[in-house]
């Protein structure tokens, strides 16, 4: 990563807003998200998703963001507040949240262009030299003050982040370029269903990250285009850059590690199998996410809990937990946690097996249930003796979702139990 000392990369971010889209359904996790956005799903045991964007930005040197929201938003702005207002706009920064809220027309957002575009406005007040755009749901860990400095020095009107990604991964998914030998992107397509193959890396092709870099008036000037064209879906992918890279200057900026130049870790957690298979690498000894890192730690909020807690010694009745994270709060009491991600507040009762499976906040598994490979959506009750995932025809039965890779999802409405609240949404 780039020193963060280095005078010149923090005038740059001290001259970027940063604004971080948030409104999305994430349709594809299907009713992991039917009472929260995409953004505010629990993610690595005790963060939220949005934690990642927003502690880039603040490891990187960029402290004033805005937080588009729209969907679902209750959780995720409740997170934001506990956890991300304790910036003082008297000193420059600040965490605000920027919903919906119709400045410039009567309609919702209509897409990722126009979300912008309806609070021009208040980053008109702002008067950055570049604003830097943000997909909200996303994790990785990336010091933005790289893809700015490649912008300033580049001297693009827009750079877009790029990563390395396998095509059958990209197909109908992501927007894919093609760039020419000085990475100026000369062709983009948003989430085609053949990705354009890179003559270097076979099998491989160059996908958006959902984060760009623009200038600020360039940007201005783009969005009153699109809003005065009403044949345009007011979509960065979609509609922005497909109509500039011809006349303008649009660079493609790379994300590799800083230490091996090989690419980076970034996931995009949009379907249920993803989602399990990203906190799934977590467990292994030597995850590509590194959580440990403290010179880039994730900053998050979390609720005061004491340290998770392992009872009961017996040969027939043993507390313990393997290959596994277990949060705080968390109390093993006479169960088996195997190749598994506890979040914070569960609690696994005598004789339970859990097995390869992510367990969200305030779960509750009774004696002798099995499950195994599995989402337990949050404060879910599981009754004693029940099996899930061993059995995905069963599972179907019962109504609970069977990916096509086997992983089982279980909310509490599946279970016939009550929405919980809030407290863990």
């Amino acid at each position: 990563m780039l020193d963060p000392n280095s005078r010149y990369v923090s005038r740059l971010t001290r001259d970027t807003v940063a604004l971080v889209l948030a409104g999305g359904r994430g349709s594809r996790l299907h009713e992991l998200t039917d009472w929260r956005a995409k953004p505010a799903l629990h993610f690595g045991g005790k963060f939220r998703i949005i934690d990642f964007p927003l502690s880039n930005c603040v490891n990187s040197g960029i402290r004033r963001i805005g937080i588009l929201t729209q969907y679902k938003a209750h959780s995720l702005i409740r997170h934001v507040i506990r956890g991300w207002s304790s910036f003082k706009k008297e000193f420059g920064e600040y965490v605000e949240i920027l919903p919906a809220s119709q400045r410039y027309s009567p309609n919702w957002y209509q897409g990722t262009a126009d979300a912008i575009y309806q609070n021009l406005d208040i980053l008109q007040a702002e008067a950055p030299k570049y604003i830097l755009v943000l997909s909200g749901d996303h994790v990785y860990q990336m010091d933005y003050g790289a893809i700015i400095a490649h912008h300033v020095e580049t001297g693009a009107d827009l750079t877009v982040s790029c990563i390395e990604v396998p095509i059958e991964e990209a197909a109908g998914s992501f927007g894919v370029m093609t760039v020419n030998d000085d990475n100026r992107i000369i062709r983009f397509d948003e989430k085609p269903q053949r990705p354009t193959e890179l003559a270097n890396k076979p099998g491989y092709t160059l996908a958006s990250m959902g984060n760009y870099v623009f200038n600020t008036e360039f940007l201005f000037d783009q969005l009153r285009k699109d809003a005065a064209d009403p044949d345009s879906e007011h979509d960065f992918g979609k509609n922005i850059i497909p109509n500039i890279i011809a006349e303008k200057l649009v660079s493609a900026y790379r994300f590799r590690d800083h230490d091996t130049n090989e690419t980076a870790y970034w996931r995009d957690v949009g379907t249920l199998d993803s989602f399990w298979e990203a906190n799934m690498e977590l467990v292994s000894p030597n995850p590509s996410l590194n959580l440990y890192n403290h010179d880039w730690p994730i900053w998050t909020y979390q609720t005061q809990l004491p340290p998770a807690k392992f009872v009961f010694d017996d040969d027939s009745r043993r507390g313990y937990a393997v290959d596994s994270m277990v949060s705080g709060g968390c109390i093993v009491s006479g169960g088996k946690v195997k190749s598994s991600l506890l979040f914070s507040d569960v609690h696994i009762h005598s004789y339970a097996e859990i097995e390869e499976s992510v367990l969200l906040p305030e779960v509750e598994v009774h004696r002798s249930a099995k499950i195994k490979k599995a989402i337990i959506d949050s404060a879910c009750v599981i009754p004693e003796g029940m099996i899930i995932g061993h059995d995905h025809e069963h599972d179907k039965a019962r109504g609970f979702r069977v990916t096509k890779k086997g992983v089982t999802l279980v909310t509490r409405e599946m279970l016939g139990q009550q929405p919980a609240g809030t407290s863990a949404k």
